[in-house]
């Protein structure tokens, strides 16, 4: 899998992808270090990687949508995180990117599980409403 992690995930988690056999780059290694999010994000859909990232920014699928990118992993830790709440998110993830495809999802990863956004399905018929006439 291809992925960019942000600046927010350092050396470590860059290793723990790598080591995973991922291919990885990094924010701060291309030059997009505080960039702003639409650059960040942008530069990950023309090189086709998925975003990992604690910026909680990137979870807004009205800003975000999911489906225009290929995919956007938001690593979600506890109030008081330590290094190991970090590296253990971030081995949940690895390990589903060997199940799942993340392309075109939106998945929120905590130190246990993902929860991957779905958008409400639209019914056609609720928009059509009837008036008195």
């Amino acid at each position: 899998m291809r992925v960019k992690l942000d600046e927010n995930l350092g050396e470590r988690g860059r290793e723990l992808f790598a080591e995973a056999g991922h291919d990885v780059a990094t924010v701060a290694g291309q030059g997009l270090a505080s960039a702003p999010d639409p650059q960040v994000i942008d530069a990950c859909r023309a090189e086709g990687r998925c975003l990992v990232t604690l910026d909680l920014d990137f979870s807004n699928p009205l800003v975000f949508p999911p489906s225009d990118f290929p995919g956007i992993a938001v690593i979600r830790l506890p109030r008081r995180p330590t290094p190991a709440d970090l590296y253990a998110a971030v081995r949940v993830l690895i390990a589903a990117l060997d199940r799942e495809r993340i392309s075109g999802k939106l998945w929120i990863v905590e130190r246990f599980r993902i929860r991957e956004y779905l958008p409400e399905l639209r019914d056609d018929n609720l928009d059509s409403r009837e008036t008195d006439g």
